[in-house]
C-alpha cells in the first residue's frame, strides 16, 4: 500500500497508464512487454518523484524511462545480442527534443490501438475485459479476480493465455481503415460497458472496491466519444454511463440493503452528472443516427428528469423500449419493455410479454423476480410464491436475497395486491442486468 505522503503519485500514474502503455506498445509491438516496461517506469517514478516532484509531463517521462526499461530487458533476454533495427537505442531523460516528441505522439490513436488489440475477436469476452482491466486500467490481478470471482491463480491464467493469442495473432499495431474504424468501435464501446457493469452491478460491500471500475470504463469513454465526435453511439454510451452512475450514492442503505429506484432519495443523485449525462443524450441525438446506446440512455434521462418516481413518464419510456427491442431483439430487452408496459398499462399486457421470454430467461434471477410481481399485482399469490421462490434459489448477493425474502414475506401475508407504480425491480438497461 501506497504510503500517504505518496498519495499525488498514485492519480499520476493511473492517468498516465493507458496513452504511455499505447505508445510502448506502438514501440515495442508486444502487450506484455509495453506493460513490464511502464510497471519498471512507475517504481522509478515512485522513488524519484518523492524526491524531486512530478516532472513537466508525466507521461513523457515515463515513456521515456520504459523505453530504456523495456530495451534492458530485451538485451538482458538476448545475452547482450545485437538489438533489432526497429529498436533503437535508449532515450536520454530529460532531453528537450525527447519530450517534444513525445508531446506530439499520436496518444489518442494509441488509445483506439490498445483498446482495439485488447478486444481481439479471438479472446472470449471475459479474457477481453480482463485484459482490458490489467493492460489499460492497470488493475492489478488480485482486483481482478475478485470482480469475476475467481481465484488468482485462475485470473492469471485467463490473462496469460489472453496474451499468448494476442502474440500469436501477429496484430498490426496501426490505425484502422475508414471502413474498420466504425466496425471496430463497436466492440470497444461493448468492451467499455461491460467493464461499467462490473463495477455498477457490485453489492453495498463490493462497491468502494469496484467503484474504480465504473470510474475508469466513464473516463476512457470520454477518451472515445471525443476521438469519434461525430459517431453518436459513443456520445450516447456516455450518457448512459454518467446517468447510471448519477444514482450511485443512493442505490444501497446504511446496511447495505437495495434501495429501488422508486424509493431513493433523488437529492442524493450526482446532478452534475445527471445534466451532463442528459446533454449528451439530446447532443447525440441532434446527429440523426439514434443507435441502442443512445436509447438507453435516453431512458436513463427520463428516469433521472422525474423529480419524483410518479412523475416518470412511462409512456415515454415504453415506446423507447419498442424502439430498443427493434434495433436489438433480446430476451432481456423484452423484459424490460414488459416492466415499462406495466407502468404504463397495467399487468396483463406485461404478464403476457413476461412469459414468452421464459424458455430464455429460466435461469435469470430478474425474470421470476418481474413475474413474481406481476403475478402478486394480479392476485395470484400461489403462483407469485413459486416464482420468487425460484427467484430466491438464484440470487447472487445477501442483498438480492433479502429483497426476494420481503416480496415474499408480503405475499405469504396476504397483503394487497402491487398496484402499478411500486414495482420492486429497478429497470435494467441491457447490459447492466
Amino acid at each position: 500500500m501506497m504510503s500517504q505522503d505518496l498519495g499525488w503519485i498514485e492519480p499520476l500514474l493511473k492517468t498516465a497508464r493507458p496513452r504511455a502503455v499505447a505508445a510502448l506498445l506502438r514501440y515495442f509491438g508486444s502487450v506484455e512487454v509495453a506493460e513490464e516496461a511502464f510497471q519498471e517506469a512507475s517504481l522509478r517514478a515512485l522513488r524519484r518523484w518523492s524526491e524531486q516532484g512530478a516532472p513537466r509531463d508525466p507521461t513523457a517521462w515515463l515513456v521515456a524511462v520504459a523505453r530504456n526499461a523495456g530495451v534492458d530487458g530485451i538485451r538482458r533476454a538476448a545475452r547482450e545480442a545485437a538489438l533489432p533495427d526497429e529498436i533503437s537505442p535508449p532515450l536520454v531523460e530529460g532531453e528537450d527534443h525527447l519530450i517534444d516528441a513525445i508531446d506530439d505522439a499520436e496518444y489518442g490513436d494509441d488509445i483506439l490501438r490498445l483498446l482495439f488489440i485488447c478486444c481481439h475477436r479471438d479472446l472470449p469476452a471475459t479474457q477481453q475485459i480482463a485484459l482490458a482491466l490489467r493492460v489499460v486500467c492497470g488493475l492489478g490481478v488480485p482486483e481482478i479476480a475478485r470482480a469475476f470471482l475467481v481465484s488468482e491463480a485462475a485470473m492469471e491464467q485467463r490473462l496469460t493465455r489472453a496474451k499468448r493469442v494476442i502474440a500469436q495473432a501477429d496484430i498490426r499495431f496501426e490505425t484502422p481503415s475508414a471502413a474498420l474504424r466504425r466496425e471496430r468501435l463497436a466492440t470497444v464501446l461493448a468492451m467499455l460497458y461491460l467493464m461499467f457493469t462490473r463495477g455498477y452491478t457490485a453489492s453495498a460491500r463490493e462497491a468502494e472496491r469496484q467503484q474504480s471500475l465504473c470510474d475508469e470504463a466513464i473516463r476512457l469513454a470520454r477518451i472515445v466519444a471525443g476521438l469519434f465526435s461525430q459517431e453518436p453511439e459513443a456520445m450516447g454510451l456516455l450518457a448512459l454511463m454518467l446517468l447510471q452512475h448519477s444514482r450511485r450514492a443512493a442505490r444501497f442503505d446504511d446496511n447495505g440493503a437495495i434501495v429501488l429506484l422508486e424509493n431513493q432519495d433523488r437529492e442524493r443523485w450526482d446532478h452534475r452528472a445527471v445534466a451532463e449525462g442528459t446533454a449528451a443524450v439530446d447532443a447525440a441525438f441532434s446527429m440523426g443516427r439514434p443507435g441502442p446506446y443512445q436509447v438507453q440512455a435516453a431512458i436513463a434521462s427520463l428516469h433521472a428528469r422525474a423529480r419524483r418516481f410518479e412523475q416518470t413518464d412511462w409512456a415515454q419510456i415504453e415506446r423507447l423500449y419498442a424502439a430498443l427491442y427493434k434495433m436489438q431483439p433480446s430476451p432481456v430487452i423484452a423484459l424490460n419493455h414488459a416492466v415499462a408496459i406495466w407502468h404504463a398499462r397495467g399487468p396483463d399486457e406485461a404478464l403476457e410479454m413476461v412469459e414468452r421470454q421464459a424458455s430464455a430467461l429460466g435461469n435469470y434471477f430478474y425474470f421470476h423476480a418481474v413475474r413474481g410481481q406481476l403475478l402478486h399485482s394480479l392476485g395470484r399469490n400461489a403462483a407469485a410464491e413459486d416464482a420468487l421462490q425460484t427467484c430466491l434459489g438464484l440470487a447472487e448477493s445477501a442483498a438480492e436475497a433479502a429483497q426476494i425474502r420481503s416480496y415474499l414475506d408480503q405475499v405469504r401475508a396476504g397483503g394487497p395486491p402491487m398496484r402499478r407504480g411500486e414495482a420492486g425491480i429497478e429497470p435494467k438497461a441491457k447490459g447492466t442486468s
